[in-house]
């Protein structure tokens, strides 16, 4: 009985880029759906068609998935995205994405993973932290990194409300109409004086 003949390198590597892919897209929205813990590598591997197998020749583990997951997602958008258009970046992706399900979940997998298990903490930790030095800067304060925690906290928290918790009216709400209000209002978090110049505006002049 004659063997299949052996495919081409260049259509090996094709078919190899193919799987890897659909590898990726599958765990991006099955994390994004159900959490890093309770998304199965038996799930993830049913859902892209292929053999498990291939998820640990490709990706080494679950964890080495999510890492490339969120570096083709989030560490790719801020590496890509000037520190003053990142929240903004970041914003309008997570409100526009669309009913079916595609386009960027970043931050849905973000939040439906972090705080599940410790295997996943130090990916999800990385991610945070470089959104957060990207940010610290913007307000030229010595409080730039309070600041970026506090701008972090409200685009996780919209993140939350919108599209884990799904809760009106902000669930239902126009992208834009978030946008106008949010973006407004962080403008006054990028630009409040610092508690000492506060200060030196509230003493009456000649004071002491």
């Amino acid at each position: 009985m004659e063997s299949a003949p052996a495919l081409p390198s260049q259509e090996r590597r094709r078919d190899a880029a193919a799987t890897r892919r659909r590898l990726l897209d599958a765990a991006h929205d099955l994390f994004a759906e159900q959490g890093y813990e309770a998304t199965t590598v038996r799930s993830i591997a049913a859902r892209a068609g292929v053999n498990q197998a291939l998820l640990f020749r490709y990706f080494g583990s679950k964890q080495g998935l999510l890492t490339e997951v969120l570096a083709q997602g989030g560490l790719e958008q801020l590496r890509a995205t000037p520190p003053e258009e990142l929240f903004e970046t970041a914003l309008r992706s997570m409100l526009t994405r669309s009913a079916d399900g595609t386009g960027d979940r970043t931050l849905e997998v973000y939040l439906r993973s972090i705080g599940q298990g410790d295997e996943s903490a130090g990916t999800l930790r990385e991610l945070g932290e470089e959104y957060q030095k990207a940010l610290a800067g913007l307000s030229g304060t010595s409080d730039g990194a309070l600041r970026a925690e506090l701008a972090m906290a409200w685009l996780l928290g919209i993140g939350l409300m919108r599209t884990v918790v799904a809760r009106e009216p902000l669930a239902g709400a126009e992208p834009e109409d978030v946008c106008r209000l949010v973006l407004g209002a962080l403008g006054h978090l990028w630009s409040a004086p610092e508690p000492e110049q506060e200060q030196e505006r509230g003493r009456a002049p000649g004071a002491r």
